[in-house]
């Protein structure tokens, strides 16, 4: 899904946490309010602003940023490897 449209970030609003259409929810607390059990209908019934297309957008908005931290740390190295020298 291209949640681009959906998920807006913004320096001064909500310490610049994606949120979704601007709107002063974050991807993170539709996140915690699916965990903690609530369906996607209970979550539309509690914020009426929400669609379920904002819902979907929140979570392929963190399904793709937990790829991404996956293939930074399968990036990184447990050891640092000394700079190559440079001719003088």
């Amino acid at each position: 899904m291209n949640y681009s449209g959906i998920i807006t970030i913004e320096p001064g609003k909500r310490g610049g946490k994606p949120c979704i259409r601007g709107l002063r929810i974050t991807v993170y607390d539709g996140l915690e309010y699916l965990a903690a059990g609530m369906s996607h209908e209970e979550v539309l019934k509690e914020f009426s602003y929400l669609t379920e297309s904002d819902i979907r957008a929140g979570l392929a908005f963190a399904a793709d940023r937990e790829r991404k931290l996956e293939i930074l740390s399968a990036c990184e190295t447990p050891f640092r490897r000394k700079p190559l020298s440079t001719p003088a």
